[in-house]
């Protein structure tokens, strides 16, 4: 009895291990848009600070398991998951930079919806009656978020709603990859997601840049610090989020990491980067409501969980 008591109450610190860690890894996820535009105060677009990081994180990966090279190579199909997960960041850190923080990050988690049609497409996952209802329900969500007093029509409302809905899509792409080429090697994978978002940052902001709408690097010496410590953090709040969502099912990990929507909030309404009204509570509480059914709905059999970063 002693015995199982002990190990009840390994099992519980553990859990709480886990769940403190995927908190973690939503609160740095839900402030990062602060780095970001600290950063182009500085003189480095979002798209460059993307690039940067994301190289020194795959170069890292390289230097502790160069054999990881191999095995990306291997497995060309790869490539889909590297661009699905570049395209993931490019939009996500663009969008709040630039746009309205809590609007961005209300439009982005419409991920488990779009995951509805995307798992359909590329898994076979005919979709559930139950699953078509959260679809709708975020979507109701989205039409009233989208719905200003200016607008006849709830369409998206410059860029930063754009690249939002691009980046949620993309991200409902990205995991429903990882459950296709699960059985690839994960390092091969962490290469390939790390590897895709630094590569097609570069693309975008050398494509931006030939455009005239993405500025030249230039970052000031002030920057330095700030870019060196959204590194550190992405790469810690990776390796969270890996110990976390391999101790909790994936229903829990996905109910956790919604988290980032209250960190994102509380950041944003505190240094003025946000704008509340009761129109996106409501929005928003229809696409939080609606993930959170996705959430708690039965686990696919793979168990694999998705995120921005590998």
């Amino acid at each position: 009895m002693a015995g199982a008591e002990l190990t009840g109450a390994a099992t519980g610190r553990a859990a709480t291990l886990a769940a403190g860690a995927l908190v973690f890894n939503a609160f740095v996820w839900g402030v990062s848009w602060w780095p970001f535009r600290a950063l182009q105060g500085h003189g480095l677009h979002p798209l460059w600070a993307t690039a940067l990081m994301y190289l020194v994180i795959a170069a890292g990966v390289l230097v502790l398991q160069f054999k990881a090279w191999r095995s990306f190579a291997a497995y060309p199909q790869l490539w889909l998951l590297g661009f699905a997960a570049g395209l993931t960041n490019v939009c996500f850190n663009w969008a709040v930079t630039v746009g309205d923080v809590v609007r961005v990050v209300l439009l982005f988690y419409l991920m488990p919806a779009w995951s509805v049609l995307v798992a359909w497409a590329v898994l076979g996952e005919k979709p559930t009656v139950p699953a078509l209802l959260r679809l709708a329900l975020a979507m109701a969500g989205v039409l009233v978020v989208l719905k200003t007093p200016a607008s006849p029509w709830p369409l998206p409302q410059g860029a930063a709603d754009w690249l939002a809905i691009f980046g949620g899509f993309s991200f409902a792409v990205t995991n429903s990859l990882l459950r296709k080429y699960g059985h690839t090697p994960s390092a091969a994978r962490m290469l390939a997601m790390f590897g895709g978002s630094g590569l097609l940052a570069a693309v975008a902001a050398l494509a931006g840049m030939s455009l005239l709408v993405v500025p030249a690097p230039a970052l000031q010496a002030a920057g330095l610090p700030v870019l060196l410590g959204l590194t550190l953090a992405f790469m810690a709040s990776n390796a969270a989020l890996q110990f976390g969502a391999a101790q909790l099912a994936a229903g829990t990990t996905a109910i956790v990491m919604l988290t980032e929507i209250l960190f994102a909030s509380l950041s944003s309404a505190a240094l003025g980067a946000a704008h509340f009204s009761p129109r996106i509570v409501l929005g928003g509480s229809l696409i939080v409501l609606a993930a959170v059914l996705a959430a708690m709905a039965p686990s696919d059999p793979s168990g694999k969980n998705g995120a921005k970063s590998p």
